[in-house]
């Protein structure tokens, strides 16, 4: 029993900062996620299986419970025979049995950084998996997609998690959950070949069809990075994908990319109907926020906005010039126009005063992340018709908070 012990705490110590204590196991009924998982869709059940067998192996070694926790480690790895995390969790249970082991990892001779790297992806998915549910939370964001988005996911890099939700006449609905890897040197992409991952608000594209190097898993869906933002910052680079795994990996450590989300091939399928649409909004965070019930504060900016879009327009349907252009910031940049040019250019096609008809429809509303500014990237579809011109396309506005007030930073063809 003193072997088993000296076992349990020198793993448990390496892999989590969580406290491993009777309560915060009691809280978490394996029985009920084993036979009942907390996905809404039957396909997302392998993916959340696995994942459930290993923090379930875990808390059995935290209980001192060795015997059982060979016993669901033997029974993930029969499920998922790549799980490179299960088989070092075996390999220490088994040497567990016969000598003391100093640290998590250390029945073997593996390199010590690939020991951080699988204690990193064991602490990630533990600390999902203590935490509360999801299904009651909301993130702090202000997330409004247009009836057409009919879902939208967000990424925490922090957490390595990506959240699934279904967007039901406007109210967003939790789907599922799904450990990620991002780049290895962290987060915040500036430029080409720095091994980071963007921050900010991407539209995932349809499946690449051609063939791919394995490194890409069964599937890779390219995300618009650089955007519009990021090129009006300088930041550069190009590639940036959601994929899946090598064939011969289940999951990679927590930061392993070259600046792609990475998910196991499993969770990457059971994503597939949600990504279809080719147009699909992925909100890159690090340090998500979350809410316990709903985001009044994102209603009220939502509302905000919604008002200075429609003074907006009617100060552009009314061709007063002066007004139209007070909702701009003067900060306000568009493919290398300034806001100098982009008045003159305003004030010279409204000088005729022009009688216009301007509609917009399917308005989406997206907060993006930015530690230093409150911004948010409004999409929507504008009609617009005069005696000269008539067309339709899709606009993509950002919006800034300066001294509380919205104006408009950037504007152009979506």
């Amino acid at each position: 029993m003193l072997v088993k012990k000296a076992f349990t705490y020198s793993l448990l110590a390496a892999i989590t900062v969580v406290p491993w204590n009777a309560t915060a196991v009691n809280r978490f009924s394996f029985s009920n996620l084993l036979s009942k998982p907390n996905l809404n869709d039957r396909k997302n059940l392998a993916s959340n299986f696995a994942e459930s067998l290993l923090v379930k192996s875990l808390l059995e070694i935290s209980e001192g419970k060795t015997k059982q926790a060979l016993s669901t480690i033997d029974q993930l790895i029969q499920n998922v025979p790549n799980f490179k995390l299960a088989y070092l969790v075996r390999g220490d249970l088994l040497m567990a049995q016969g000598k003391y082991l100093q640290s998590f990892g250390s029945a073997g001779n593996n390199p010590t950084e690939a020991i951080k790297d699988l204690q990193d992806e064991a602490r990630a998915r533990i600390e999902r998996y203590l935490a509360q549910k999801m299904q009651n939370k909301q993130p702090d964001l202000l997330l409004a997609p247009n009836p057409q988005q009919k879902h939208l996911i967000v990424v925490d890099t922090s957490k390595s998690r990506l959240y699934a939700y279904k967007n039901e006449n406007g109210q967003l609905s939790y789907v599922a959950d799904y450990y990620i890897t991002v780049g290895k040197n962290g987060v915040a992409k500036q430029s080409e070949g720095d091994k980071r991952t963007p921050i900010g608000v991407y539209f995932a594209k349809a499946r690449l069809n051609k063939p791919l190097p394995d490194l890409y898993g069964d599937a890779a869906y390219p995300l618009n990075y650089p955007n519009e933002w990021d090129k009006e910052n300088h930041r550069k680079g190009s590639g940036i994908w959601l994929h899946g795994t090598p064939s011969n990996t289940y999951s990679r450590p927590p930061r392993a990319s070259d600046g792609c989300v990475v998910l196991s091939n499993q969770d990457l399928k059971s994503l597939a109907p949600i990504l279809q649409s080719g147009n699909t909004p992925i909100i890159i965070v690090n340090n998500l926020e979350w809410l316990d019930n709903a985001n009044n504060g994102a209603e009220l900016q939502k509302k905000e906005l919604t008002d200075a879009i429609d003074e907006w327009l009617n100060d552009w349907r009314a061709q007063d010039t002066d007004r139209y252009l007070s909702h701009y910031s003067k900060n306000f940049a568009s493919d290398g126009i300034n806001y100098q040019r982009w008045a003159e250019h305003k004030r010279r096609v409204q000088s005729s005063k022009l009688k216009v008809e301007i509609s917009v429809s399917d308005i989406s509303m997206f907060s993006y992340p930015d530690s230093e500014k409150k911004l948010v990237i409004v999409d929507f579809i504008q009609g617009y018709q005069s005696s000269t011109l008539k067309n339709t396309m899709q606009k993509r506005q950002y919006w800034i908070q300066e001294n509380n007030s919205w104006k408009i930073i950037y504007e152009g063809v979506a």
